[in-house]
């Protein structure tokens, strides 16, 4: 039996220029999606598309700022006019920064908000009614572990990720007779930059050295003690897009190696 399909279909990924975002637009090429790679950091992102067309894939790039609804609506109308309205839709941009809420910059909560919680809303809001418009669409929203349970010095970072699962419950239940389905992925830590640059302001706020942050920290909860590749996220992404996924919607799912399990 040969694998799904996303053949003849038109996907954008945010945040797409590296770690997760990236995994998940070479897997949606290689399934035969056309991909808009939308990145704030445009270099980042036509990166990636050499990368899928070297493949013999079809893609594009697109600088973007999710939490600003003018380069949304432009992103938007842009992959429309390249390869048509999008079919896929996985809204990925995110950020971190760790400090006790005490600490907490105002300007660094408003951002990872703007860019995680308010993107989230923004990007799905107007690619909806082309979907509904034609009766299918998958919406993939990449949420965390940290949309299910919290860890301290994350306040910003952990408010979005709970916001945005709570938000694809509702856009699910608003377009379930349309032919769209929207669900949250969960990741727990995956081996990607973002992971990476945060090592050292975790060693920081739990006062220990940075060779024990992740051992100690990021693998802890997990029961597999292994950080997620990238690769193992846009799989499950890569099949929440098809066809035979078309009854999975509203769902909050796992790949965390066991860390909400508990």
């Amino acid at each position: 039996m040969n694998p799904p399909t996303l053949e003849g279909k038109v996907s954008i990924v945010t945040g797409a220029g590296s770690g997760i975002g990236r995994a998940i637009a070479l897997a949606l090429a290689e399934a035969g999606a056309a991909v808009d790679v939308a990145d704030l950091d445009e270099k980042r992102a036509e990166h990636v598309v050499r990368e899928i067309e070297g493949g013999g894939g079809r893609a594009a790039a697109t600088s973007v700022d999710v939490s600003d609804s003018t380069s949304v609506r432009a992103m938007v109308d842009v992959v429309a006019q390249t390869f048509g309205p999008a079919d896929i839709l996985v809204n990925n941009a995110g950020l971190q920064y760790v400090a006790p809420i005490t600490e907490y910059p105002e300007e660094k909560w408003h951002r990872l908000v703007g860019v995680m919680l308010t993107g989230t809303f923004l990007c799905t809001k107007y690619v909806l009614p082309a979907m509904i418009n034609r009766r299918w669409g998958r919406i993939i929203n990449i949420a965390s572990a940290h949309g299910l349970v919290a860890s301290p010095f994350k306040s910003a970072y952990v408010s979005s990720k709970h916001g945005i699962v709570g938000f694809t419950k509702v856009a699910a239940w608003e377009v379930a007779e349309s032919g769209v389905t929207v669900n949250a992925v969960c990741p727990g830590y995956v081996r990607t930059p973002l992971v990476e640059s945060q090592i050292a302001d975790q060693a920081r706020v739990h006062r220990i050295p940075e060779t024990e942050v992740v051992e100690k920290i990021m693998l802890q909860p997990a029961a597999i003690k292994q950080l997620i590749e990238p690769e193992e996220v846009a799989a499950l992404v890569r099949y929440l897009c098809t066809d035979e996924a078309r009854m999975i919607t509203g769902a909050a799912l796992s790949i965390d190696a066991g860390w909400t399990a508990r």
